[in-house]
């Protein structure tokens, strides 16, 4: 368990993580712990829902950071 987090926050975070990671191995584990410590699905759901935003966000950010890294040069007048 992470130090300071109840076993359900735990998982939650988790599957958050999982799914922010692109790990099935890791979304299988967290989301079987979370059902068996009685997380429901709605709250799992959420959980993926904003793992999901966090993560879009995040690679739209490289994207166009990557963008602007392979811009050709500006010319000065």
């Amino acid at each position: 368990m992470a130090e300071g987090l109840d076993p359900r926050t735990t998982e939650l975070v988790g599957v958050a993580a999982a799914i922010a990671g692109h790990c099935q191995p890791c979304f299988d584990f967290h989301y079987k712990k979370a059902l068996e410590l009685g997380v429901s699905p709605d709250e799992i759901r959420a959980a993926v829902a904003l793992a999901r935003a966090v993560r879009g966000a995040g690679d739209r950010h490289m994207d166009e950071h990557a963008n602007r890294r392979m811009a050709p040069p500006v010319s000065a007048p």
